[in-house]
């Protein structure tokens, strides 16, 4: 949401679609100018976000909406930013699969050692 006034702990923010207008509690990301976007969860701002995050999140949640309605035609326009690249994994998945690699392959090496030695 984006504020669209100023108080005291509690601002007004309407939605990106400009369909809702809520009054919305700031304690949590502290004062804020018109204009700033929040993510917001029951009636409370979590964080300020860039506009760019803004625009990707509210694309997110309308490719959602439009998914559950069964209209999946604009999912690589509401996911630009997705299409066509390839997906990445969080840093300590990363380590992980990294490690189950490196105990596979050895675990391999050593069956093809052990099988050698058992040949006649």
């Amino acid at each position: 949401m984006q504020v669209t006034e100023t108080g005291e702990a509690v601002v007004w923010c309407e939605a990106r679609d400009g369909g809702r207008r809520e009054r919305i509690n700031m304690l949590l990301v502290g004062d804020q100018t018109p204009g700033t976007w929040v993510l917001t969860f029951q009636g409370s701002a979590l964080r300020v976000m860039t506009p760019e995050e803004a625009a990707q999140t509210s694309d997110a949640l309308l490719a959602l909406a439009q998914t559950m309605s069964g209209d999946t035609s604009q999912l690589d326009t509401l996911f630009a930013d997705l299409v066509n690249r390839e997906p990445l994994l969080p840093p300590h998945l990363q380590a992980e699969l990294a490690a189950s690699k490196k105990t596979a392959s050895e675990t391999t090496a050593s069956e093809a050692s052990k099988a050698r030695k058992e040949m006649p």
